[in-house]
């Protein structure tokens, strides 16, 4: 039987009640000596009673707590009880308490290792990011310095490929300050009033020659007679259509299709932004929008992106209090969809 001490000690006191009582009712047949060593009989039972049964129950709440120190260092934390849950028994009670204390500062421990290990990936990935680029211009330009500069066919085709390579380390750094600055939250939606379906016109025809080289459609559903006015921060919001569109492009297949419609609702416009293309697998779709992360790894050096795209459009969505929501299977497509508020 396990008893509490409570229940211990009911017990004890029920048990030297009982003894005190029998000894007092037979001692008072006998003389006034015999009452003396009866009493003197009674104390030193109910003592050694008392004391040898509180040791006993120490010793074992003791081992009980040593044995919940065990299982912490082993990390088994699946007898911790409810935090609701009220024990009489104060030393029950602190080893509740340290198997709580224990966990919390486990799920810690575990947090600062996942973000110590997001922390080196991501300074990885800065580091090959911007290595590229700058080994690039660094060429050119030492190639110009050792005599190449006195062909001027050879010069401006250099500079010229310098300057790329030095515009694209610009609008990757400036993605990595948009990043820090949206996780920060010291970004502000200047909010108000437009046409989206203008905005995505102007977005497929600014892309649509890129579109063209990789033989791919953009059909824009949406009613050229018809306005769709949203409430939403124009700027961030054809951020958000270059990079969904542009991205969709960039995977998607020769002679395929994209279509960016836009559906009302009672309060929100859901905006879907479709393709025919090779589609994504499951284990990818979580982490598309993780900073650098590329689905097709052959694109790691593809200079024409900043692998900032996707985690940029969800921070701007997540500041308009949505989020974007994926759906893909292989060689059919992926479909990305995301709502907005309607027109105040």
């Amino acid at each position: 039987m396990n008893l509490t001490s409570r229940s211990l000690a009911l017990l004890i006191s029920l048990a030297v009640a009982f003894v005190l009582t029998a000894f007092l009712a037979l001692a008072s047949y006998f003389s006034s000596q015999g009452l003396v060593v009866a009493l003197v009989f009674v104390f030193i039972s109910c003592f050694l009673l008392i004391y040898f049964s509180y040791e006993a129950l120490v010793f074992r709440e003791v081992k009980n707590v040593y044995s919940s120190l065990e299982k912490i260092k082993r990390q088994d934390f699946k007898k911790v009880e409810s935090k609701s849950t009220f024990s009489a028994d104060p030393l029950r009670k602190i080893k509740e308490d340290i198997y709580l204390i224990a966990e919390r500062k486990q799920q810690e421990i575990d947090e600062l290792k996942r973000l110590q290990v997001m922390r080196r990936e991501f300074l990885a990935d800065v580091s090959h990011e911007l290595k590229t680029p700058i080994f690039a211009a660094q060429g050119f330009i030492h190639t110009l310095l050792d005599g190449a500069m006195d062909d001027p066919n050879v010069r401006d085709k250099f500079l010229q490929k310098a300057a790329k390579s030095l515009d694209g380390l610009d609008i990757l750094v400036q993605d990595l300050i948009s990043i820090s600055q949206f996780e920060k939250g010291v970004v502000k939606m200047e909010k108000r009033n437009f046409d989206a379906a203008q905005l995505v016109r102007e977005v497929a025809e600014q892309l649509e020659q890129k579109a063209a080289l990789h033989e791919i459609t953009l059909h824009v559903e949406a009613d050229s007679n018809q306005k769709t006015m949203l409430y939403a921060d124009p700027n961030r919001i054809r951020q958000v259509f270059i990079n969904l569109i542009d991205n969709a492009i960039k995977y998607g297949r020769k002679g395929g299709n994209i279509w960016v419609t836009l559906d009302e609702g009672k309060k929100k416009y859901t905006i879907t932004v479709k393709d025919d293309g090779k589609g994504i697998a499951q284990e990818h779709i979580n982490r598309i929008f993780e900073r650098f992360y590329r689905i097709d790894k052959s694109r790691a050096r593809d200079t024409s992106s900043t692998g900032l795209g996707l985690a940029i459009c969800k921070h701007i969505v997540e500041a308009h209090r949505s989020f974007i929501a994926v759906k893909s299977e292989i060689d059919k497509g992926t479909t990305l969809r995301f709502k907005l508020q309607k027109a105040k």
